[in-house]
Parts: C-alpha cells; sequence; structure tokens
C-alpha cells in the first residue's frame, strides 16, 4: 500500500512539474509575440531605375545611366546633329563607361568617354561635365570623313582610337534604341522612378537652367527651334524625367502626357488637356 502510494505522489509531483513547464513556455510564448513587432507583409519601396520602351525594344537603365545618356543626346541637338551621332556616341560610352561618369580609367582617362587630359581633350574638371565631354566627341565626330556611312564601330574608332575599335560593334542595337527613345523619336519613351528620400530639394529653376546649357535653348523656345536631331520637345521631357531626382521635380508635363514621381514606375499618364509647353513642377 504505501508503495502504490509512493507511485501515485510521485507520478502527481511529475504532472505539476510538467504543468508548470508548459504554463511557462506559453508565458514566455506571449511575451515574445508581444515584444515581436508584427510582420511587415508590404512590398518594399522601388530601387530607383528607368524604363526605355520603343516600338523595337524594352531596355532599363539606372537613374544615373539615364541621366547621363539624356545628356548626351541633348547636346547633339545643341549642336543640330543628326540622329545618327548620338548612336555612335552610346556606342561609345557602353563601351568606354556604361554610362557612369567615372572619375578613373586607363593611364589619366576619365568621364563618359575615357577622355585623357594629356591628349588634349581638356582637363580634368572639363572632362568630367558630361555636357564638356560630349560636346568634345562631337566636336571630333563631325570631322570624320563621311561618318553618316559608316559603321557605327568605325566611326567610334575614328574619334577614340582605341585598343580594340570593334569593340563598338556589340553596342550598335541597344545603342540605336536608346537613341529612339532619348531624341524624342518615340515619344514618352521614358519613365524613371526613385524612392521619395532619394530626391533632392524641387529646384525647378536650376533644371531648366540645365536644359539650355545641355540643349543650347530653354522650354519656352520649344514652338520656334526645331532640330534635326529628333523631337526637341520629347527629348526635354525625357531629359527632365531622367534628371527628375536630382532637381527634386515632381512631375512632367508634355502635350497631352504627364510623368509624376509619385507613380514614376507606370510611366507616362494621357491628360485631359493638350498643351504645347513642356511644364516641370
Amino acid at each position: 500500500m504505501p508503495r502504490k502510494r509512493r507511485r501515485i505522489s510521485a507520478f502527481v509531483k511529475i504532472l505539476v512539474v510538467l504543468t508548470l513547464a508548459c504554463g511557462l513556455l506559453v508565458a514566455a510564448g506571449i511575451y515574445v509575440m508581444r515584444s515581436i513587432k508584427p510582420l511587415d507583409l508590404s512590398p518594399p519601396p522601388p530601387e530607383d531605375g528607368c524604363r526605355l520602351a520603343t516600338e523595337e525594344d524594352t531596355d532599363t537603365l539606372e537613374v544615373e545611366q539615364a541621366a547621363n545618356a539624356a545628356t548626351v543626346a541633348g547636346v547633339a541637338f545643341s549642336r543640330d546633329l543628326p540622329a545618327h551621332a548620338v548612336v555612335v556616341s552610346y556606342a561609345t560610352v557602353w563601351q568606354e563607361s556604361k554610362f557612369y561618369n567615372i572619375e578613373y580609367g586607363d593611364r589619366d582617362s576619365l568621364g563618359l568617354f575615357q577622355q585623357r587630359p594629356s591628349m588634349e581633350w581638356g582637363s580634368p574638371e572639363e572632362i568630367i561635365d558630361p555636357v564638356y565631354a560630349s560636346s568634345r566627341f562631337y566636336e571630333e565626330l563631325v570631322t570624320v570623313e563621311g561618318y553618316l556611312d559608316l559603321p557605327v564601330y568605325e566611326a567610334a574608332q575614328a574619334v577614340q582610337r582605341s585598343a580594340d575599335g570593334f569593340a563598338y560593334d556589340q553596342h550598335e542595337a541597344r545603342s540605336r534604341s536608346m537613341a529612339q527613345a532619348f531624341t524624342g523619336a518615340a515619344g514618352a519613351a521614358v519613365t524613371c522612378w526613385f524612392p521619395e528620400e532619394e530626391a533632392g530639394t524641387t529646384d525647378v529653376a536650376a533644371a531648366v537652367g540645365e536644359l539650355r546649357r545641355v540643349f543650347g535653348v530653354g522650354p519656352e523656345e520649344l514652338g520656334t527651334a526645331q532640330r534635326q536631331t529628333g523631337d526637341l520637345g520629347w527629348a526635354m521631357a525625357q531629359w527632365a524625367v531622367a534628371h527628375a531626382s536630382s532637381y527634386g521635380l515632381t512631375s512632367v508635363t508634355y502635350l497631352d502626357r504627364r510623368w509624376t514621381a509619385e507613380s514614376g514606375e507606370e510611366g507616362w499618364q494621357t491628360t485631359q488637356t493638350v498643351s504645347e509647353e513642356l511644364v516641370l513642377r
């Protein structure tokens, strides 16, 4: 009889210990659940980027790349060059810097086109200015006899005189599609997006001033200025979108289309009215 009671007593003790252990586990679980923040299932904020959509192709670039590409095309407008000059410049920049304005390179090469101060392309400060660098490239390109009829890689090599001139050839197709977008030939082809916290302080006046420096004319001259490079209005609009984060622009409106920073990834939206003016806000 005493032995049986001892067994029951031991069983009760084990049961009590298990009950206490379970209670502690439950209490610990409740504490942990209350301490941990709720799981955020909302999608992460989009990284910056740009999309180029033409009839032939859809391409994506980083904002920095798109901004530089827009400037290279804009400088061609300032010199009233044909769109083919933009194609040649794009093939060159893809090979030399991938549209990053790098401050280093082979020997003393710098900038988008990897131009060398020692070869009289300009000072280091000038060369890392995309406007200056693009203008110097075009300045040399137009001296190449028959460059409009040459294969793209030959025209590029005639300017750059690189070790492997045929390397520019691999970038021709992509460069042609990009040129359609940034010269305005494809209309509302470029859209960009970026986190709100990455945008600079809104400075429309500075954006317009840089537009004028790049294109040689300002938005207010769209009605009178014509360039063989492409559609000046759309080229300026694409430039503004690609530089929106730098100047804190929240919207770009041209004709019956509007781009906004808030819905940049969705692209240009159709407006109810049509305006010949390029409006930056």
